[in-house]
Parts: structure tokens; sequence; C-alpha cells
């Protein structure tokens, strides 16, 4: 800083100090502290003579200019001095004289118009100033038109601190407060009009304002806090439809809204921002000035000359560059393949092969973290954790009562986890269900009665229950063990709180098939007997070993060929997806498993009935047959038991199924490009990006815990927590659990992904994911123009048909309603909309890059064309992963009903397990299922995925003020009194006695489409997102 401006702050700083002693008049003793106080002196006599005459004339032009001048004046008058100092002034007539007087400090600067700021008048200049405010008032006089001040008042709207901050955000938090008291680190928020400032040829700024009272409300704990900020912006400035942020804090905040009242005329702009704002410190890419748009939206051809550079601008940040790491805290949206699965630095065991970029193994594209390539394989990256979990952006991930939920739901699974995963290691003995009652204790007394040795030494007691008595002390301490001395309860899955044997009936199988938490696998069976498409040199005869003299006798007198012809015949059939991985998934230790088929008859009542079950197993040698066997239900003991294990492996295949194909794969994996394209295409100010914003909502922060959980080798769960400060006896705690993923807890193990990219391979369509076109395909349904939504279901008694169906043509009309809104009747208006272009080409041939010259994908050239997209991308995002993720607990929360997991294969007679099968049928049945550890570590998972979050939003539901436009908020609201109709009509259906498979004795209601849920596993619920 030069010599000049230095003495002129310290001269400033003078000012004010004797001004606040009541010296100012004393001029001998002004003039004798610096040199250059004589221009603060002439300031205050000129400023004495304007006023005088403007209260002399009030009325006159004269005194409109003055007081335009006196802005002027008091804004050159340099803040240091006056503003953050303490002091202003104020223009009182006391006997024609001006005084300075105190005035309460305040954080904002005074505002002023550009045309009344005498930008040609240096800030201390010591020549030629009265020739220069001559000059600034006869500039003022030519440009007072837009002369006149409007105040701008807004209030914002900050959510809630983290529930759990670090010792180092809490001590950054203290700083901040510290330093926005003193005025030397505020919160600046800037208006940019939609009108284009001549000068520099983008939109008028306004002058940066503070954020009001920060410090004072420090301590306050809520969910919202709301402050304020004040503006001063010229008549002339137009419309302020966008807002720019800068944190000079320490730690970042998160900006929930902003809402703009203008002083004259009360008219209103609402900003829904919803976004952490980073410190200007971080070193961040692009600059940390952050952007954000009013809920006023344009296409990209309409966007206001003031906007147009801003809304590039922010999507180029977005994007970012494609190098790098990226850092926790950014916002960098960008792509890449699912190379980090494995972890072969760590284990050679650990090696999972890529799956994106190559034919053998497709799979859409997940975020891009930019973490290093393992040591073992460059093509791969390693499984370092940035910040102590993966890098999303910053904005994806969960708000803090959405995390404050997930984390303490995984804390109470990870409580009932621990008992068994525990006891294990520290009695080094493998615990097993040796009796139904044992499983049926988890939820009745708790984890510490349901543990028996299946070693044969000495029990622990009597009863051969393993006592808390003998855990060690430590862990006798933890949450987990209730004051009585049994550890906690499981919460009892509804379907078993209804009917304890529900699960071992034929018809409560069946009915699974169509109501359960897989409800989309069931085909309609088109040729008999079924035929496999794989190489029969490798896999054997394509043709299934189910005969008709299997299953005629279970037809209601028809012929085979009869019950085809009436459409009454369907089909479970996991034999081709299975068969290429059963010889290695059976090499595993213990993983036993078939390539399972399942027929289901209709019978007159419209109930579904099972016929046969094949287990196949590949051919011992290349070119012998393939090893198949059927199973049909039958009364007599032996039979029965045979059948109920059949029934246990279809259930392990279905559960391989749900879990990697209709939930992972159709639901998250294939929804987390639509979810990276919108942000890196689709501007906040486009009318669709608008629309999707809802449907985005936490996706890619439970994708990216997958990968680095669930779907991963090895994986762990909730490493974040591992990795935080928590304490020693909870890392020590995540220790002892060990390892909990999808290949612990499920059949196929570590060919688990590799199933999943066969099925994106072979069967996966972008079309073929509309609920009407996936049941045609399947043969569930027929197009019928007299039937109502166009469909007449073949099995009419279908809930997750039934009521998919209810908010599919819902949702269709609702796409319908806003499209409309915003796209004329020409086809041009879609064909020339380059954002919405670019999005889609975008999706197509990066995000599913490995199927993007695939026929089958629409083209978006008309109004229809978008209308099939966001129907479809809106029902995938909604009700599919409501339909199969919110059921999981009900059905799966009691192991014998859907196991995850088979450790023996069906007995054979003549074999040594014949033997021991008929010698107790039930120990060999449960030794078949999951392990007390294995089933306790899927309930967990399961249990946490069921739940609702209180935060949560339902489809029909939206953020207040997420629109300007009264047309879309109208089309909007017709669509939420649509939801409830839609609840209506499910709870009428749900007391229907006709319907069986959703109503009787023991049934439980099919809820799992019902809009609306409270927190907590429900059964129900349908959020806008794929957020759990």
């Amino acid at each position: 800083m030069g010599t000049h401006n230095v003495d002129c702050m310290r001269d400033n700083e003078e000012f004010g100090a004797l001004s606040r002693h009541g010296k100012l008049e004393n001029e001998v003793l002004l003039e004798r502290t610096s040199p250059n106080f004589a221009i603060l002196r002439q300031h205050t006599l000129l400023h004495r003579v304007i006023v005088d005459g403007c209260f002399s004339h009030p009325d006159s032009s004269m005194a409109f200019t003055m007081r335009s001048l006196v802005a002027s004046l008091q804004h050159a008058i340099p803040s240091e001095g006056l503003w953050d100092r303490g002091l202003s002034t104020v223009d009182v007539q006391r006997g024609g004289r001006i005084r300075m007087t105190p005035k309460r400090r305040s954080r904002t600067a005074p505002s002023l118009d550009a045309a009344t700021k005498p930008r040609t008048v240096p800030v201390c200049s010591t020549s030629g100033r009265v020739n220069q405010i001559e000059r600034t008032i006869y500039k003022i006089a030519a440009t007072s038109k837009n002369s006149q001040i409007i105040h701008l008042k807004g209030i914002v709207t900050v959510g809630q601190r983290k529930p759990r901050p670090s010792v180092n955000e809490q001590l950054l938090d203290k700083l901040d407060l510290v330093a926005d008291r003193l005025g030397l680190a505020n919160i600046l928020l800037q208006l940019v009009s939609t009108d284009i400032d001549p000068k520099t040829g983008a939109g008028k700024r306004s002058e940066p304002a503070v954020l009001r009272d920060w410090a004072e409300k420090g301590d306050v704990v809520a969910y919202k806090i709301q402050y304020t900020v004040e503006w001063k912006v010229p008549g002339g400035f137009g419309s302020p439809e966008t807002i720019v942020v800068r944190n000079n804090h320490q730690n970042e905040f998160y900006l929930e809204t902003v809402s703009i009242t203008s002083s004259h005329d009360g008219s209103n702009t609402f900003f829904p921002c919803h976004s952490w704002i980073q410190s200007e410190k971080l070193s961040t890419y692009p600059a940390a000035e952050r952007v954000f748009f009013s809920n006023r939206v344009y296409l990209p051809s309409d966007t206001p000359a003031g906007l147009k550079d801003l809304r590039e601008k922010e999507l180029k940040a977005l994007r970012g560059d494609g190098k790098g790491l990226r850092k926790d805290w950014e916002r960098i949206y960008d792509y890449d393949t699912y190379n980090d699965l494995g972890d072969p630095d760590k284990d050679s065991e650990l090696l999972r092969p890529a799956l994106g970029g190559n034919t053998n193994l497709p799979y859409p594209r997940r975020c891009r973290t930019g973490r290093p390539p393992t040591k073992t394989d460059p093509n791969l990256e390693s499984r370092e954790e940035v910040g102590g979990r993966v890098y999303i952006p910053r904005d994806e991930r969960f708000e803090p009562i959405k995390e404050s939920t997930f984390i303490d739901s995984c804390m109470k699974g990870l409580m009932h986890k621990l008992a068994p995963a525990m006891l294990a290691r520290v009695k080094n003995t493998n615990f097993e269900f040796n009796t139904f009652g044992d499983i049926d204790r988890l939820y009745s007394e708790g984890l510490q009665s349901s543990f028996r040795s299946s070693s044969n030494h000495k029990r622990e007691n009597s009863s051969g229950v393993v006592s808390v008595s003998s855990i060690p002390d430590f862990l006798r301490q933890l949450p987990f063990i209730n004051s009585d001395d049994t550890f906690s309860k499981y919460p009892l899955p509804d379907l078993i709180s209804k009917d304890k044997f529900a699960w071992m009936r034929d018809e409560e199988f069946a009915r699974q098939v169509l109501a359960g938490q897989n409800p989309c696998a069931v085909e309609r069976l088109k040729a008999f007997p079924p035929v496999s498409e794989l190489d029969p040199e490798v896999y054997g005869p394509q043709q299934s070993a189910i005969t008709a003299e299997h299953i005629e006798g279970e037809l209601e007198g028809l012929t085979v060929e009869q019950a085809l012809q009436d459409k009454r015949l369907f089909i479970l059939d996991y034999h081709d997806l299975f068969m290429p991985f059963v010889e290695a998934i059976n090499k595993l230790e213990g993983r036993k498993t078939y390539a399972t088929r399942t027929l289901f008859f209709l019978d007159r009542e419209g109930i579904l009935k099972p016929l046969a079950v094949e287990l196949s197993l590949p051919p011992a040698k290349r070119g012998e047959r393939a090893r198949k066997r059927v199973l049909t239900p039958g009364n007599e003991p032996t039979k029965y038991w045979l059948w109920q294990l059949a029934k246990a492996h279809v259930c392990s295949n279905d559960s391989g199924h749900h879990q990697l194909v209709s939930h992972w794969l159709r639901t998250h994996a294939c929804t987390e490009p639509y979810v990276i394209a919108t942000h890196r295409q689709l501007s906040r100010l486009h009318p669709i990006s608008q629309f999707l914003r809802p449907h985005l909502r936490y996706t890619m922060e439970i994708n990216g815990s997958a990968r680095m959980n669930l779907i991963a080798a090895d994986g762990v769960i909730a490493s974040s927590l591992v990795n935080s400060d928590a304490d020693a006896v909870t890392k020590l705690m995540f220790k002892l659990v060990g390892t909990l993923s999808l290949e612990s807890c499920f059949t196929p193990g570590k060919y688990s992904m590799e199933i999943s990219s066969a099925v994106y391979k072979q069967k996966w369509r972008f079309d073929m994911e509309a609920l009407p076109e996936d049941l045609i395909r399947r043969g569930m349904a027929e197009r019928d123009a007299n039937s109502r939504h166009g469909l007449k279901l073949l099995v009419e008694d279908y809930p997750y048909a039934a009521d998919g169906l209810l908010l599919w043509s819902a949702i269709e009309e609702w796409v319908a309603d806003y499209v409309n809104i915003y796209y004329a009747e020409e086809a041009t208006s879609i064909v020339n909309d380059y954002e919405l272009q670019k999005w889609w080409a975008e999706i197509r041939y990066v995000g599913h890059a490995d199927k993007k010259h695939e026929p089958w994908w629409p083209q978006l050239r008309t109004k229809e064309d978008l209308m099939q997209v966001l129907t479809n991308l809106i029902w995938i995002m909604s009700g599919q992963h409501a339909a199969v993720n919110f059921g999981q607990f009900t059905y799966g929360g009691y192991i014998p009903n859907h196991p995850c997991l088979t450790r023996k294969l069906v007995p054979e007679e003549g074999t040594p397990e014949f033997v021991d099968f008929t010698r107790n049928p039930q120990s060999f049945f449960l030794s078949t299922l999951p392990n007390p550890e294995q089933a306790t570590a899927v309930m967990m998972i399961i249990e946490a995925l069921s739940a609702h979050s209180p935060d949560e939003e339902y489809l029909g539901e939206r953020k207040a003020r997420w629109s300007s436009e009264r047309a879309a908020l109208d089309a909007f609201q017709k669509f939420t009194e649509k939801m409830r109709s839609v609840e209506k009509e499910i709870i009428a259906r749900n007391k229907n006695p006709k319907l069986k498979n959703r109503t009787g004795a023991g049934v439980p209601p099919y809820e799992l489409l019902f809009p609306r849920s409270g927190p907590g596993i429900t059964g129900r619920g349908v959020p806008n997102s794929v957020s759990i």
C-alpha cells in the first residue's frame, strides 16, 4: 500500500476518534493532526452548504441533486475511517450546520448507484477537488432519472450445522465467530441483474453486502437459522435474479434459501440454494465465488442477457477438467468406470476386474474420484480414501438430519451384528441355529439367547446357550448389552408378526413372486419345456428337465398345451443367469448353489401356485450332460423337506438377482449417469433441471458408500466411521465385525458384480425400463385399448404391477403438463435446445458408453420423446426403487423366508448327506441357511436400507417455492392431489377380499407403492429419489 493511502487511512482513523470525543469543531486541532485532514474539512464544509440548500428548497431538483452528491461525498470518505469504525454522517439541520454523530455499528457498507458514484474522484486526492466535485454534480444531474435508490432486504436461511463436527471444525467455528464480530471476515452476498452493464458487458452487480448477526447467533441451536442482509441499488438496476456468495470464514456453511423483498414495489425474489459454501481459503476449482439463480427458469435461447455468462460459467465449474485427485469439498461431476471394487494391493484374493469400458464386462459409469492407480494394476483405482470416505460432489452428501439418521441406523444394525461376530472371534467358535426357536429368539429375547456352539465341546451351560457372564467385561459394557444381560432384540418383520409359519406355505412362496421384495422377475411361460440360450457344448442340452408328467396333475384338468394357450403358466427363470457362475461359486468356502427354474400355475381363483423346481449344475466335464434335478411339492415327510430345500435354493437365487440386478443395477448404478449428466449439462436455470432436482437427491452419496462397502471386495460397513474421530472402543467394534458386503452375505460371493455386469450386457435397455414395456416384455401384460392404462394384466391380482401402473400414469400426466408449459408445439423447440441435447447425448454416449450403439435408445426430437424419457427416469428413481427396496426387511428380515445364502446342496439318496438329512431334516435345513453371523450381517444391511429418514421427500412433495411459474405450481398441485387419490385406491384394494395377494388371514397389505410414509421401517412410501 502506498504512503499516500496509508496517510489517508490514518487521517480517517484520527477523524473518527476525534469525532467520538466531540472535538470535530476544533479545526485547529484537526488540522494539526495531519496535513491531509483539510480534505475532510472541505467535505464537511461543502456538506453543510448542500444540506442548507436542500432544506431551504426541499422540493427542488437542486435538492435532489444535492442529496445525491451528499451520498457520493459520504462514499468518497474511506470506509476504514467512518463506516467500519462505527461513524456515519447524519443529515440533520441544526442551525444550518452538519454534525458527525456516532452510529450503531453495521456490517453492511453503503451501496451506491454507479451513476452517482464519483468514480473520477480519487479517494484521497489533494488537488483539483472542487473542480472534480463540480463535474460530478453535472454528471449526477444528467443521470438523475436513474438515481433513485431502491432498498432490497434479504432473509437468508442457513441449514443446521453438522451434528457431529470434528474437533478442528469446532475450533474453526469459534474463530469464525470472533472474526465475524470484529469485521475481519464476513460472508458477502452480491446481486446480479438480468440487465447488462454497458461498462462490463455482463450483468449489473450491486455492491457486496455482509450477512448480519452471524456472530450474535453463533450459539443458537436450531434446524434452520435465519439471517438478514440489505442492499441498495439504483432504480435502473433491473431484476436481481442471481446472487453471488463469497465465504470469508474458515468453515463451510449450508446455504438453504435466500428471499429478497424490494422496498420499491414489495416484489419478492426467491432463491432455492441448498448448497454448501466453501471458504475462499480453500484451493478449489474454479474460484470460490458461488452463483445461485432464482426459481425463475429459462430455456437457453430465452436466457436474459445479464445471466448468459453466469449460466455457462456455472456449468463449466461443475464439469471440472477431468484431472487430478478430487477433494472432498469440491463440486466436480465427472465419469469413470467401476475399477475400484477390489483391493489387490492389500491381498491378491481381493483382485476384482474393472466393470465398464470393455465389451466383456460392460457397465454404467460412476463418479470419478481421481484416486491413484493400484500398484498391482495401473488400470485399477486404489481404495485410498479421501477424508475418510470416497469422493462425491459436496452438495450430493447427506444433509445433517439424514446423515445423523443413517449413521444411527447403521450403528443400531452394527450393534445387532456385533454379538455373533464378537462371540465367534472371542470364543473362537462357530455358532449355528440348531432350532427355529434359536431364530425366533432373535426377535423375542435378543441375540444372547440365540447362539449355540456348533462344536462338540462342552456347552457354556446346560442349555447350550452362551452366557453373557462368559463374555469379557469390555464387551459387556458396550451399548448393545441390555441391563438384563441380554443382547438387543431385532424388530419383528411384518410378515412373521402376522403369521409365524407363513413362509412355509407354497401359496406364500408364490405370492411373494408377485408382491414381495423382487416382484419384477417373474415371466409368463411362452414355450414348454423351457429352453436355455447357453452354449450346449459348454453347459449341456438346452432343454429343461421339467416334463409334462411333473406338472399336469396340478393344472385343474388342463394339458400343458392348454395351460400355455390360456396364458396360465409362469416361470421364475435364473438358469441362464447363474449357470455360467455355478461351478466357480460352489468352489467358494461355505457356498453351494444351483441354476434354478421354477414353474407356477394360475388357478381358477387367480392364485399363483408353484408346480416344480429344476435344480441344475454344469456338466462335470465339457461335452457331458448337465446335472439336472426336478423337485415337486409333496406331503410325505421326506418329499416335503426336500421341497423346502428346493424353495430355499430358489430364494437364494432370487435374493442374488434382487440385490445385484433389480435393486443395485437397475435403480442405483444405471441412475448415477442421469444424475451426473443433469448437473454437467443442464443449468439450474433450465426448466428440466428444475423438474429433475428432487429426483437426484442423495443418490450419489448412497452409491459412493455402496462402492466402498456393500459391493466392494472386503467391504466394511460405514468406513467413514472407522476413519473418523471415533473412540477406541467403537473402532475395536468395527475390527471385530470384520468384512460386511454383498460378497460376504449373498451366495454369488466374489462373482456378484460380474453377474450384475452380465445382466447389463444381455438384458438392460433404457426403453424397457418403462413399467408398461417391462410388463409386456415379460409377458405379464398385453396392450388393450379398453383396459385401464391401456394394458391388461394377465394376473389381475398382481400388486406390484397394479399399483405401479397407478403411479406410472400419474407421473406420465405430470410430465406432460410440465413439458407443455415450456416447449412449443414445433419440433424445433426440442431440437434447438442445445443444453437438453447435450444432456441426453452425454447420458447415452458417456454415462452408458458401453451401450451407446444400441438401436433402441430414444431419439430426443419431439416433446413426446422428452416426455417418454422423463417418465422413465422418474419411475425408475421413485416407484421402481421403492418397490424393490423398502420391502427388504419385511421379507428378508426372517432368514428362513428368503435366505440370502445357501451352504449345502440338496442331498441325494445313497449319500451320507442324505442319511444326515433323514435323521434330522430340520437341522439339515437350518445348516443350509446362513449361519448366525451371516444372517445377522444381512439383517443389519436390510434393516438400515429399509428405513426412511425423517427428512424424506415423497412422490407428490417438493420443497416450498421451487418454481416461480404459476402454471408449473398448478400442475404439480394436480399431481399431488393425484397421489392422494392413489393412496385412497391402494387402501381400498388392500381391503378387497377378492385380491388375495394383498389381503386375507396373515397376508400383509401391499403398501410398497403407497406414496407417503413416516420415518423408520414402515413397508410403505415412495421417495422422490434413490435416497437409500
